[in-house]
């Protein structure tokens, strides 16, 4: 089930937990990269909220946001990065994007293996991709009232064997959203103090959300060897052998000939 852009919109632009939220996903993703100079940055599914500070550091930024979903101009001001897109049918060329942000996009698709797919064959060889899906076991997965109710959560070891059926290896994993999912002021309140407690104590099965990194893998098969074909007997070789070989009397078994020695034959 995917949900409308609108809403998505709405929860992280206007309501006061969805901008705590942006701020508590995008200091813990940037965490991970650090810098992306020279670097090509993408985002799919809602990662909106989450490529800003990469505007003015990486060479491209792109955000695309799924035909099911919607989507809607970004950023607000300034040159326009969002576009609309197929699920499993992206408008960019192989191996081109060297970061990707999958937020809002694995956990609601209807064919996440042919979603992998599709996130590998964009990825240039070693690129990296972030996945930011519900945990499972969090409370955030069994609340509606936020964007993280909605489709399939996922364990952190549930997401890392489904990356890697698909051609990825997982490096990291980190959790975020350790405050409850509520509006009201109180836990807002205690949500800066809760999150430095779940990360410092590594409360991974706790948390809200859980954010994978996983590389694109690209095998090479040796190959055994290579074989080579004489089309025609070798020239070097002609005129070392009869062409015809003599052929013994009818009935008779053919005599090995000796070669004689000296001057004499002994006995004669």
């Amino acid at each position: 089930m995917h949900l409308d852009v609108m809403e998505l919109g709405r929860f992280y632009a206007a309501s006061r937990l969805g901008r705590l939220v942006g701020r508590v996903l995008r200091d813990r993703r940037r965490r991970l990269w650090p810098d992306t100079h020279r670097l090509a940055v993408a985002g799919f599914g809602y990662a909106a909220p989450f490529l800003g500070p990469y505007l003015g550091e990486a060479t491209r930024v792109l955000c695309l946001m799924p035909a099911q979903q919607g989507v809607a101009a970004w950023p607000e001001h300034g040159p326009n990065h969002a576009l609309l897109s197929e699920e499993t049918l992206w408008p960019i060329p192989s191996d081109f994007i060297d970061r990707l942000v999958v937020a809002h996009g694995l956990e609601t698709c209807e064919r996440p293996q042919a979603l992998l797919g599709e996130i590998w064959r964009v990825l240039a060889p070693g690129g990296r991709a972030v996945f930011m899906v519900p945990n499972r076991a969090g409370l955030w997965a069994r609340r509606e009232g936020t964007p993280f109710g909605f489709g399939r959560p996922y364990t952190v070891s549930q997401l890392e064997r489904t990356l890697q059926a698909e051609r990825f290896t997982a490096e990291r994993h980190i959790g975020a959203l350790y405050m409850p999912p509520s509006h009201k002021r109180f836990w807002m309140g205690l949500a800066p103090a809760m999150e430095r407690l779940g990360t410092r104590l590594d409360l991974q099965r706790l948390a809200g959300v859980a954010l994978v990194e996983a590389t694109k893998t690209v095998y090479i098969t040796p190959r055994s060897g290579m074989r080579e074909r004489a089309e025609a007997p070798l020239r070097v070789l002609e005129g070392l052998r009869p062409a015809t070989q003599p052929k013994p009397v009818t009935g008779r078994a053919p005599v090995a000939r000796q070669a004689v020695v000296g001057a004499g034959v002994p006995g004669r």
